[in-house]
């Protein structure tokens, strides 16, 4: 088992099958598809695939369907969660990381459905079980000079053992 956590722990990218070991949360509010790019205890790169099928796009807003911010917000902090949760070799352990406060929230762009985001996440700083991040939540665009930010952030949170 230990021999496991160490091979994931060296790893630069995740799948939904490793977020679930990390992170509690699942379908329909998982709100990560991957992790990559993944510098521990510094940085990541989370990978929201958003769907039509999502099922908040029923209410929000049928005729102009657009994902809710603060599930943007949502997607920032679990990719920081994943982060630190993989950074730390937290893998199958009954632990939660909670949002303490959110700082400088500003919601750039909408997102669609069939829209891709890039969730980058960086630490800012971190103090025991406290970690603050800044994230970007980025419209993906094969042309990257075309790429906007839908929502930027930095929030805090905390590990706990409940």
């Amino acid at each position: 088992m230990a021999d496991d956590k160490a091979a994931m722990m060296k790893r630069t990218t995740l799948s939904c099958e490793d977020l679930q070991r990390l992170l509690p949360h699942r379908y329909p509010f998982m709100m990560l598809d991957r992790l990559t790019d993944i510098v521990p205890r510094e940085r990541a790169l989370g990978i929201k695939n958003v769907s039509i099928n999502e099922p908040f796009f029923q209410g929000h807003f049928p005729r102009k369907p657009i994902m809710p911010g603060v599930l943007i917000l949502e997607a920032l902090a679990q990719s920081a969660g994943a982060l630190v949760m993989h950074s730390l070799g937290y893998y199958d352990e009954d632990r939660i990381v909670y949002f303490m406060s959110v700082e400088k929230l500003r919601f750039r762009n909408p997102v669609y459905p069939g829209d891709v985001l890039l969730l980058q996440v960086e630490k800012v700083f971190q103090r025991g079980a406290v970690w603050r991040f800044k994230g970007d939540a980025i419209i993906d665009n094969e042309d990257t000079s075309k790429r906007k930010i839908a929502t930027e952030a930095v929030y805090t949170a905390i590990i706990s053992d409940d």
